[in-house]
């Protein structure tokens, strides 16, 4: 955005001689309205966060384990690339994120990671601050953070913008270090910051993969640092990377 530092192949979608004041509030607007906030819910005791070689051990050979054939389906075919979030329950905070890489036709997971979601859960028609994260298939093709570009795959947009507000606490200091948006009523090949909502303000929006403070979020999936790290790494625009996210129940087929 206008009078911070960028990287990335996308301009500020204020233009460059919006003022700086305007800037920020509609940073402030996109960051309150989709994540951050002090959740309710306390970490999982057993999680440790880290990346898991076990994940492919427990991946059915060649498929995306725990989808249903509905939920295959709606998978593009150009997809290479998946990240599948399983959230524990319907109505739970928190959930495993599995890296699923495409090769030939055969599906490989890469890693797994302990995470959170919406603090009340999960929903199939997600509406402005109903604190649950919207179920779906959705792209992946924008990221930032308020840290340098790590090396990220996807266009980078650095800014102080991400800085989360201060009366969130200190426990959420660092939630926007690394940000990749979940192409959820955006606009694609722009910022996450990106105030616009192609649906309209009541379906909500700004939505995002970041860093895990430890507990559920309005709506958006967190991960350690080390995983947001490893995803901004990987996921190739070239492989059409995508997002599958919702409680595991729902994901394999059985609220049909």
């Amino acid at each position: 955005m206008t009078g911070e530092p960028t990287t990335g192949k996308y301009p500020s979608p204020l233009g460059r001689r919006a003022p700086l004041l305007i800037a920020g509030g509609l940073a402030l607007a996109a960051l309150a309205s989709g994540c951050g906030g002090s959740g309710n819910a306390a970490p999982a005791a057993a999680r440790t966060g880290t990346a898991s070689p076990q994940a492919a051990a427990d991946a059915q050979p060649g498929r995306i384990t725990g989808l249903s054939a509905r939920w295959l389906g709606r998978i593009p075919a150009d997809a290479r690339q998946a990240v599948v979030v399983y959230g524990d329950a319907a109505d739970s905070p928190s959930g495993t994120v599995t890296l699923y890489q495409k090769h030939g036709s055969a599906w490989t997971a890469d890693a797994t990671w302990a995470s959170h979601n919406g603090r009340l859960g999960w929903t199939p028609s997600h509406h402005e601050d109903d604190k649950r994260s919207p179920v779906g298939v959705f792209t992946l093709t924008d990221a930032g953070g308020l840290l340098p570009d790590p090396g990220s795959k996807l266009p980078y947009h650095q800014t102080a913008l991400f800085t989360p507000p201060s009366v969130w606490g200190p426990s959420h200091r660092h939630d926007f270090d690394y940000v990749i948006a979940i192409d959820y009523n955006r606009v694609r090949g722009s910022s996450p910051l990106d105030p616009r909502r192609p649906q309209g303000e009541r379906a909500g929006g700004s939505i995002w993969l970041h860093l895990d403070p430890g507990s559920g979020s309005s709506a958006c999936v967190t991960l350690p640092k080390a995983a947001m790290q490893h995803l901004l790494r990987t996921l190739d625009p070239a492989r059409h990377p995508v997002v599958v996210m919702g409680d595991r129940a729902t994901l394999a087929g059985k609220d049909a």
